[in-house]
């Protein structure tokens, strides 16, 4: 790691790990404004309230230091981790995980707006329901439709369905993919208790399962990591969708992005199957 990375962090209050390669600084920059505003939230209600952010740097960062400045202003004590090259997105995120003592631990993608209030209302909840200790927000796509990232555990042909066939075709397998998407359970209003899957794009933890589940499993390089991470976490705690909790996500799929993200994602499907078991159908 070079200079800009800072000694293991002793907080306790909030810590956030990013893991950004060559990023897009327009959504990298909005994301740290929401970041910052989310902050102004939480520690109107809650003083002093300490907060860190670790930006793990797998390449290609340009300079942030303005950006940062304006997280600064907002009370954030910001981190840069770097010089370790393109190592994944799990084992990025566990180069913060290995360094904080935070009560609570925010895994952020890049490429999401949190709403004002959404830190405010999930360490409520928290507060209020000690028994959960990973929560998934409502996420809304880039015009404000609910983005159903709850999962149940998923077959090699609702991953393609899904990921890969144009939208023509993906009609025909319509129900079986809002079953997968988990649509008879999830919607803007109700909490559910113990999805077996959610999102990496946003996971708060309490750093305490976080530490007990040792971080993402770092044999996957991109995909999957967070399928893993979910399941692994119901033998410790409970995982809960708290629709209160809103951010705003504008991330892509896989076959989307050319031809070596679907090469990832299916060595990482593969290794995924291989670990929970195979379902075909």
């Amino acid at each position: 790691m070079n200079a800009t990375s800072a000694p293991r962090s002793t907080i306790e209050g909030l810590s956030v790990s990013v893991v950004v390669y060559r990023p897009d600084m327009a959504k990298l920059q909005s994301t740290l404004a929401s970041l910052g505003a989310a902050c102004d939230a939480l520690i109107a209600r809650r003083p002093g309230f300490p907060i860190a952010l670790h930006l793990i740097d797998n390449g290609g960062l340009p300079d942030v230091s303005a950006t940062l400045d304006a997280l600064r202003a907002h009370g954030v004590v910001c981190t840069i981790v770097a010089g370790h090259g393109n190592v994944g997105y799990g084992r990025g995120h566990n180069l913060a995980i290995e360094r904080i003592s935070s009560r609570y631990h925010l895994v952020l993608n890049p490429d999401i707006e949190l709403e004002h209030d959404a830190l405010d209302h999930a360490l409520d909840f928290f507060e209020a329901h000690p028994e959960a200790g990973l929560i998934t927000p409502w996420i809304g796509d880039e015009q404000g439709d609910q983005q159903f990232l709850c999962r149940r555990y998923p077959t090699l042909l609702d991953l393609f369905a899904r990921g890969f066939l144009p939208a023509q075709l993906r009609r025909l397998f319509k129900r079986r993919l809002a079953l997968y998407e988990m649509r008879d359970r999830i919607n803007a209003h109700d909490v559910v208790w113990d999805p077996p899957i959610v999102s990496g794009c946003f996971m708060l933890f309490r750093t305490s399962v976080l530490k007990e589940l040792k971080g993402f499993d770092a044999r996957y390089f991109l995909y999957f990591e967070d399928y893993d991470l979910s399941l692994r976490a119901h033998d410790v705690t409970r995982v809960v969708y708290t629709p209160a909790v809103r951010v705003l996500h504008h991330g892509g799929g896989a076959a989307r992005k050319g031809s070596a993200h679907i090469q990832m994602f299916a060595a990482s499907a593969y290794k995924f199957f291989r670990r929970f078991g195979w379902k075909w159908l």
